[in-house]
């Protein structure tokens, strides 16, 4: 059965598209769905736009349009975890989003998407991966290293680190020092973008696993949108590249 693949923006999707064999599109709510072989899997890849609303309607069609049996989305992100660096690749073991919930004090207390405590109130708290396919991919990536980045791409003259952990999804670019701080302290996320939890909720209605897959093109602080936009191109080649390695076992 099919893997469905999902980008946000094109310097991310082109690192995939270029791979990409006997690629053939269909088009579906404005979207380019290229269905083809990926190193030899079978794939459809797609490029959704930036955003939860844009992830949920993509990852509904991929579903339940395409019969894909997984979806991953392959990207970019900002690092919240103050260990990790420009070009570190954070593979989530548990999607969350952090802008759903309470406004509470003049700040958002997060809560479970789609519950509030006083309606339909929920002891979870975002969207695992199955403990037997983080388990699989630790496997597969025993041993493997990505090349250095070099320093015009942020790059420190070491391979970029691989973890596993929390990632956080909002429909706000994150450009706070403060905001970072306080969403690494209480929510534990050690990367934050803008689409994943909406995946993982999608994914949950259709009994199919998810997998954010995101390299570090930024660190999120206050100079987050000039990282962002220098190191954006280079740093996503990471996120396609632990990709295809993971594609066996998925």
């Amino acid at each position: 059965m099919t893997i469905g693949i999902i980008c946000a923006i094109p310097e991310e999707l082109g690192h995939l598209r270029d791979a990409l064999r006997h690629g053939r599109d269909e088009a579906r709510a404005g979207l380019a769905f290229a269905k083809g072989t990926l190193d030899g899997h079978e794939v459809v890849l797609v490029g959704a736009g930036i955003g939860k609303v844009n992830t949920a309607l993509t990852a509904t069609l991929l579903a339940d349009r395409f019969d894909c049996r997984l979806v991953v989305f392959s990207g970019v992100a900002g690092g919240l975890d103050p260990k990790l660096s420009i070009g570190d690749v954070v593979i989530a073991d548990r999607t969350l989003q952090h802008d759903a919930g309470v406004i509470e004090n003049e700040r958002v207390t997060t809560y479970q998407a789609g519950h509030v405590p006083f309606f339909n109130p929920t002891d979870r708290l975002g969207y695992p991966v199955p403990a037997d396919l983080v388990a699989k991919l630790k496997d597969r990536l025993e041993g493997f290293a990505l090349p250095p980045l070099p320093p015009e791409a942020g790059g420190t003259g070491t391979p970029p680190r691989i973890v596993f952990g929390t990632i956080l999804s909002g429909d706000q670019y994150l450009h706070c020092e403060a905001t970072r701080e306080h969403l690494f302290r209480t929510l534990g996320g050690r990367a934050i973008e803008m689409e994943g939890g909406a995946l993982g909720q999608v994914c949950e209605r259709f009994g199919i696993p998810h997998l954010d897959v995101r390299a570090l093109s930024d660190l999120a602080g206050h100079d987050s949108r000039f990282d962002f936009a220098r190191f954006v191109h280079r740093v996503a080649a990471s996120s396609a590249a632990i990709l295809r390695r993971i594609l066996p076992v998925l």
